[in-house]
């Protein structure tokens, strides 16, 4: 049997840890660390940081080269679909290698693996397969609480819903009724344009405890293209970005 931790890790602050992810690391048989290829090796590098300043220095960590998604000609899904099926060989040819009779395998997170992350849907693959696993969930911080500090703000308004979606997903079908606050996470296309940008603001963050760390916020239709601006050089500095915002109307529906 594997036991297979999932470990959110936060955002790319090393302080970000928690006691019980300090701890189901130190518990680990082994430890799988993940690369992505060279434009993200400093994402490898928080995981390599984190296993030396808290991992007992004779713990198993293998590192191994993440498969990268390409795009299908057919649909977005049936492209994701292939991509979690060549990650879930991945793991199950490191898990093989391994520990090929069982223990307990560590895998760390961006984040947090039940908010918009889809390891626990590799990990369902893997039982598919026939593989005997049993996998848990370590919570860390996400870029979702991480927005709201670095801007001091609640997420909510009073008494009112908020809606967590893609930057795909606001593209096709815009926003919402009834929902007054929409944080949007995966967008790389600045979905946010697509929208009227009259009574809204905007609080949009990147790279999310991390040194690099950058943030915007303002009115939707003066912020906008400054933080279309933002994105083009921080990506052409940086080789890649990851970031979210926040929507809140000022005139929108209200429980208040």
């Amino acid at each position: 049997m594997i036991h297979l931790s999932l470990i959110g890790i936060g955002t790319g602050d090393p302080e970000h840890l928690t006691l019980q992810a300090i701890r189901a690391l130190n518990r680990a048989d082994l430890i799988l660390l993940p690369r992505k290829g060279p434009d993200k090796s400093d994402l490898a590098e928080l995981r390599r940081l984190i296993c030396a300043s808290h991992v007992s220095a004779d713990a198993q960590v293998v590192e191994f080269d993440l498969p990268q998604r390409v795009a299908s000609a057919t649909s977005y899904l049936e492209s994701v679909h292939a991509w979690h099926d060549a990650v879930a060989s991945c793991w199950g040819k490191m898990i093989g290698a391994h520990r090929p009779n069982g223990g307990t395998v560590a895998l760390m997170v961006w984040g947090d693996p039940s908010l918009y992350d889809s390891s626990l849907r590799i990990a369902e693959r893997l039982r598919s397969r026939g593989l005997q696993l049993q996998a848990n969930v370590i919570p860390g911080l996400t870029s979702l609480q991480l927005l709201a500090a670095v801007h001091s703000i609640p997420l909510n308004t009073l008494g009112a819903p908020v809606m967590i979606t893609t930057g795909r997903h606001l593209r096709n079908h815009g926003w919402p009724q009834a929902v007054d606050t929409l944080v949007v996470m995966l967008d790389g296309e600045c979905s946010f344009e697509k929208l009227p940008p009259q009574n809204t603001t905007i609080y949009w963050a990147a790279y999310l405890g991390m040194p690099q760390q950058l943030m915007l916020c303002g009115p939707l239709e003066s912020t906008g293209p400054r933080i279309r601006q933002a994105r083009v050089a921080a990506r052409a500095e940086h080789g890649w970005i990851m970031d979210i915002y926040l929507l809140r109307r000022r005139d929108g529906p209200r429980a208040h």
